[in-house]
Formats: structure tokens, sequence, C-alpha cells
């Protein structure tokens, strides 16, 4: 593990862990608030972020950016993370040996930033920091706890460019991540 964002940001630059290094563009290590009390986790990166080495800065991420605005949650106060640094071929899901190959930098990310909340943004990123046997229909908007970490699990911004119903479960969840940071 690293001690400073320094050590863990220069591990990562020529990462050839697994076989994404071999399309992407640019790795997209994460953004925001290195001190944030909440980290969003997402899948991984798509085109637009892959092209700009940012996570979120697509159609999901300005879908994302709204729901923020419309809850009082401003952008730079979070600190935002995928699952995989790398863009996989035509936005699939990452695979196993993919999103394990990244791990270790998530777990670091997550160590340097001591989120108080985790909001696992879809399926992808429930299953990987949860455990396989927990689905996003039935965990979406519930609280779990691990290691002193509460986690709020709801839809990737997305399945809301998807299912246009899904951003009110969206809205509710981040509310109840909003009130919990009152508490």
């Amino acid at each position: 593990m690293y001690e400073t964002w320094e050590e863990l940001e220069k591990s990562i630059v020529n990462c050839q862990k697994c076989k994404l290094c071999k399309t992407r563009q640019n790795i997209v290590f994460g953004v925001g608030n290195k001190n944030a009390t909440v980290m969003f986790i997402g899948e991984g990166p798509g085109a637009d972020e892959d092209r700009l080495g940012e996570p979120f800065v697509g159609r999901a991420g300005k879908l994302m950016n709204m729901a923020f605005e419309a809850i009082g949650l401003k952008r730079e106060d979070v600190y935002i993370v995928n699952i995989v640094k790398c863009r996989p071929p035509a936005n699939r899901n990452p695979e196993d040996d993919e999103a394990f190959a990244c791990l270790d930098y998530l777990r670091n990310q997550v160590i340097l930033v001591k989120p108080k909340i985790i909001v696992l943004l879809g399926s992808v990123a429930l299953k990987n920091i949860l455990g396989k046997e927990y689905g996003i229909t039935a965990s979406r908007g519930k609280w779990f706890e691990k290691k002193g970490i509460h986690y709020m699990p709801t839809w990737h911004p997305a399945a809301l460019l998807r299912d246009e119903t899904k951003k009110i479960d969206f809205i509710k969840d981040l509310k109840l991540v909003m009130d919990k940071l009152k508490v």
C-alpha cells in the first residue's frame, strides 16, 4: 500500500496488470476532494472519460452532476472513482480479472480518502465491493456497513439514461446520503 497520493498515482502511470491497458487512451484514476466524506464508485470509464482521463464526464456524468445540484451536493466536495481505471472495449462491464487487477489501487484510494460513506453506482461496483451475492435491484436505497464505512448502493447514472423512471430512486438515494451526513 502507498502512503501518499503521489506514490499511488506514480504506481499506476504505466500499469499493465490486465488487458485493458492495450486499448486505453488514458488511465482514469479519480477526481475530487481527496479528504472527502463521501466517495462515489462507478464501474469503469467510458469513451469520454478515456479521452479526457477523468471519471463521469460524459452523458452519465452530466446527469450525475445535475442530481448533485438538485440535492445541494458539490462535485468538488466528493471523490469519484471507478472499479477499473481503463475503459473496457465497447463499454462492456469489466471482467472479474480486470476488476481484481485494479482492486489494490481502489483499496488504496479508499484508505487515503478515509470516506465515511461510499455510494456504489450500479451492479458492478456493488458486486465488487460488497460481494457477488448482492443485486442492485434488491440492494439499492439500503444502507450497508462494513469496517466502519457506510455503503449506499444505487443505480449507475448510465442506467438513468436508459430508464428515466430510475431517476426518482437515484435522487431519493442521494438524499439518504445527504441525511446521513447530517447525523
